[in-house]
């Protein structure tokens, strides 16, 4: 097992590996839309938090030597169920026609009053 951190994310903000390489599966923790130089929330509507939590998966993946063509699962985690279709367009936008299997639920609250966070796992060929 092995710990993978890249300094081009938010830093955690909790007692947690960004992602963990296990075999051949990368198990990325969740990622909120914290842009890594400010530390801040990038935007305010959901596409644009979106487009910031993939990238902030993407570095994760590149640290691993991965990229999101390397995603077998997602779980996404929305504030409000209303946001799906605009987070599913940016979603098939970011992900260019690969579609990993995907969970998608609403919860009661995130981080920093995010509208968005999503995990993944990975798998290294």
């Amino acid at each position: 097992m092995e710990s993978i951190h890249s300094t081009k994310t938010p830093k955690a903000i909790g007692p947690y590996a960004q992602a963990i390489r296990s075999g051949n599966l990368l198990f990325c923790s969740g990622q909120t839309p914290i842009n890594p130089q400010t530390m801040e929330i990038e935007g305010n509507d959901i596409q644009t938090q979106t487009q910031r939590v993939i990238k902030n998966l993407e570095a994760v993946l590149n640290e691993a030597g991965l990229t999101l063509h390397h995603v077998i699962k997602t779980n996404v985690f929305l504030s409000d169920m209303q946001l799906f279709p605009e987070m599913n367009e940016t979603y098939e936008i970011c992900f260019n026609g690969h579609k990993p299997a995907r969970s998608t639920v609403a919860v009661k609250g995130l981080p920093l009053n995010a509208l968005v966070e999503i995990e993944l796992i990975a798998e290294i060929n």
